[in-house]
């Protein structure tokens, strides 16, 4: 009886702490206001103390339109958005928190977005409800960011690269600053948990990772407009065990970037910590960008290893691939399987110029060693872009152990090649020379590759027009080729495009088909 008596007491115990953690804590009971007006900062901010102090629970946002500056979360709150729950950006810039980089001071004074969480543990966001990141009061939507004449003297248009006769074009807007930086950024956390919640009209970076360990992104909607430069959709620096699935992104700029930083710019939230980033996966995503569909890479201190993307749309975009290596950290056992992608050329100062993939290692930084790209497969992908597949190593960083299995691109010859075609695009490398130069384009291009495999790759030209389509597959440098079941043509718009163009490429192993058509130039030249 008294054992009895014990455990009823014990389980009335766990109950009444589960009951405790669980509290919900509604922040107008913490005098926030829902008319969209009146600055809700600081009755937010109450609302998830208390929950923190109190042992953990949900702060809720009924429904209607909370304006607000920034909002840091803490360990064990969950911050529930209702259906027709917004928070809206405020358009002053003075209500976000200022932030200075003691290490970095030359960036001056900025400021966080909207949610600045770091260091915290079971923490989430979810709900049906909105984050506005009130992207208009930090633009002018009128006109356009212009590439400078300097960037452009190699490229085949020169002057008249990417012009606009009227109007704006595809952008991007001309931003207003000071703006916030990232509306929401995790920095240094673990167990983190997004679901539902529609995150829109950022004016930078939408939502950030950094340094952090098991991510879990689910049902997330998160739409920029696709001409806000830098309003990328969801960045992944140095974190790992992150899983994104179901998501539907569309922003101007890429819509997830998967990097290894330590630091960036005068961008918040990294701590300078050197581990490795690893075991990330993507999946069942639509996604949209005027950049990259999906970029991993870029100036990495990190290096990021075991990416996963598969059952993805990337639609409507101005790269769909881009795999980056500029800096030390290395990218290595990148697969991605099951994705259709559709590029296209744009005006304006966008990064990117068609490519349904992009790899590219080439210097980004002084005084370092360069990493690697090691590992890298591409199987079931179906392509329609304005230009080439784009693989393009240096002899500092050869690309590694590359394989394209069940391919197929449709190569269309786009109504901007006047303004835009026949340039590869290499940006934020050192050689001024070759950031963006002219190039004759074949469907796949790769040089400075060691160990490179094409099963059953089917390029079809649609239309072709412009000079500059060549080869069907082009490769320079390239040792441990293997081609087999290709199933296309040199550009039957120009006479001298052969349909394999191999320049030093010892030991290439062709299958008994693609022999016949293959050339093999000795060391072969250089068309630009």
């Amino acid at each position: 009886m008294l054992l009895t008596r014990f455990f009823l007491l014990l389980s009335a115990l766990c109950i009444a702490r589960f009951n405790g953690r669980a509290q919900t804590y509604a922040i107008t009971n913490y005098g926030a206001v829902a008319d969209g007006k009146t600055l809700a900062t600081a009755a937010i901010q109450k609302a998830v103390d208390v929950c923190n102090r109190t042992g953990g629970g949900t702060v809720d946002v009924p429904p209607g339109t909370f304006l607000t500056g920034t909002i840091s979360l803490k360990s064990n709150v969950n911050l529930h958005l209702e259906s027709g729950a917004v928070l809206l950006g405020s358009p002053n810039i003075n209500d976000y928190r200022a932030y200075t980089l003691p290490k970095y001071p030359e960036y001056g004074t900025n400021h966080y977005g909207i949610l600045y969480t770091e260091l915290a543990e079971n923490v989430a966001l979810t709900g049906l409800g909105t984050i506005d990141g009130n992207d208009p009061a930090y633009f002018d939507v009128t006109r356009a960011k212009k590439i400078d004449t300097v960037t452009t003297r190699y490229t085949r248009q020169k002057n008249n690269f990417r012009h606009v006769a009227t109007g704006i074009g595809d952008g991007p807007w001309e931003p207003r600053e000071p703006r916030p930086r990232q509306m929401v950024i995790f920095a240094q956390c673990r167990n983190v948990r997004l679901a539902d919640v529609s995150l829109l009209r950022s004016p930078f970076w939408t939502l950030h990772f950094s340094d952090c360990d098991a991510v879990r992104v689910s049902g997330v909607r998160i739409w920029s407009s696709l001409l806000a430069p830098n309003a990328d959709g969801i960045d992944i620096t140095s974190s790992s065990n992150v899983t994104i699935t179901g998501c539907d992104i569309r922003a101007g700029d890429d819509a997830i970037a998967i990097t290894g930083y330590d630091h960036h710019f005068e961008i918040p939230g990294f701590s300078g910590q050197r581990h490795v980033s690893e075991n990330i996966i993507v999946s069942n995503c639509n996604l949209q960008s005027y950049s990259s569909g999906v970029r991993i890479g870029f100036l990495d201190q990190n290096t990021v290893r075991n990416v996963t993307v598969s059952n993805v749309n990337i639609t409507n975009s101005t790269r769909g691939i881009g795999i980056f290596l500029r800096d030390e950290g290395s990218l290595e056992n990148l697969t991605f399987t099951n994705i259709n992608i559709d590029t296209h050329l744009r005006t304006g100062d966008w990064w990117g110029n068609g490519e349904p993939i992009h790899i590219s290692a080439i210097r980004g930084k002084e005084n370092v060693k360069l990493g690697r790209i090691k590992n890298v497969r591409f199987e079931n992908i179906t392509c329609r872009g304005e230009n080439g597949i784009l693989v393009y190593g240096t002899p500092e960083s050869v690309i590694e152990d590359l394989s394209f299995r069940h391919v197929t691109f449709d190569f269309i010859d786009s109504p901007l090649n006047g303004v835009a075609g026949g340039n590869v695009d290499l940006r934020g490398i050192m050689s001024e020379k070759n950031q963006l130069f002219a190039r004759d384009i074949p469907g796949i291009l790769a040089q400075y590759v060691i160990g490179l495999i094409i099963d059953d790759f089917a390029l079809r030209w649609l239309n072709p027009r412009s000079s500059f389509l060549s080869h069907g597959i082009e490769t320079d440098h390239v040792t441990g080729l293997r081609v087999s079941h290709f199933q296309g043509t040199g550009a039957p718009n120009n006479p001298n495009a052969q349909r394999l163009y191999l320049q030093n490429s010892p030991g290439a192993i062709l299958a008994e088909e693609e022999k016949a058509g293959a050339s093999t130039p000795g060391r072969g030249r250089r068309t630009r």
